[in-house]
């Protein structure tokens, strides 16, 4: 989807395969806890929030009721009444190719609609296929206005992608001081991303003051959530006492995770790292850094 250059872009893309094209909100799922049966009398009445839900229903599988193409039928009928999270939901199903032929110029007017009516997960996807793109002539103006509709309605996705082009100088004047803004705001949501990418900016001074240990305090927040090159520039923090006390247990630890969990070059690179602060470690001291892996587990978003 993007040119795999740029750290951020790096990042953008892990986000955007986990996290963007969200179709349907929290409150709209509870509400798919509803009987089939009686919302499909809603529905055939023609309930605009009764044919979403049944949608997320045969989307979701729910009562082993999965059925693509029924989902998007349903989505269709809300989205032709106006439903903006019918038109994101259905915009999804045209991104995905579920339930209907892939069609991306499809699937960006669908958000081109939501987007309209102010729907903020719209918004951001519609940035995405601008920047891509995809279904529409690449035009980074529009990504970067589309993702500032977004942000300021405090979509974290959005303002992390509205702090990258910033930072790239992608259809905007580079500016690395707004950038930092943007990212941070993203970062106090919980956004891993956005967080790992502030502690970039601490480390090397990039729009922001530089402070090592606020670098630190960044990286450990994503890598907290298993970030995977978060982990990393922790575990090079601690090998260095850079930020944070010199700790050649913590070093190991954080390294080993992430060579874990990484791929490619990134997996040799990692482990490579992590055999070079085993070397000044005593067996024990690595034993206790395995330990400390094997223990890790994740945390929720801070």
């Amino acid at each position: 989807m993007l040119p795999k250059v740029g750290r951020w872009r790096r990042l953008a893309l892990a986000a955007w395969l986990g996290l963007s094209c969200l179709a349907f909100s929290i409150s709209c799922r509870n509400k798919a806890a509803e009987s089939l049966k009686a919302l499909r009398t809603r529905a055939d009445q023609g309930d605009a929030k009764a044919q979403l839900n049944l949608g997320i229903i045969y989307e979701d599988g729910k009562g082993g009721t999965q059925d693509y193409a029924e989902a998007f039928r349903w989505y269709r009928k809300a989205a032709d009444q106006g439903d903006a999270a019918a038109q994101d939901s259905l915009a999804f199903m045209y991104d995905n190719g579920q339930g209907v032929t892939q069609d991306y110029a499809e699937a960006a007017r669908w958000w081109r609609r939501a987007a309209d009516r102010g729907d903020a997960k719209a918004q951001f996807n519609l940035g995405v296929m601008y920047h891509s793109g995809e279904g529409m002539t690449q035009d980074y103006a529009e990504a970067a206005r589309w993702w500032r509709k977004s942000a300021d309605q405090g979509f974290a996705e959005a303002q992390f992608c509205l702090g990258g082009v910033y930072y790239d100088g992608q259809g905007i004047a580079q500016d690395y001081a707004e950038a930092a803004r943007w990212f941070r705001k993203a970062a106090d949501q919980g956004f891993a991303a956005a967080q790992c990418i502030l502690g970039v900016d601490y480390d090397s001074g990039q729009g922001v003051t530089q402070d090592y240990a606020e670098s630190a305090r960044w990286y450990r927040k994503a890598a907290d959530q298993g970030l995977v090159e978060a982990q990393f520039s922790l575990g090079v923090m601690y090998d260095k006492g850079k930020g944070v006390t010199q700790d050649y247990a913590q070093a190991h630890m954080w390294l080993n995770l992430a060579a874990s969990r990484a791929s490619g070059d990134d997996q040799k690179k990692y482990a490579d790292a992590r055999e070079s602060v085993a070397k000044k470690m005593t067996p024990q001291q690595v034993i206790e850094a395995q330990r400390l892996a094997l223990g890790w587990k994740p945390k929720t978003s801070q």
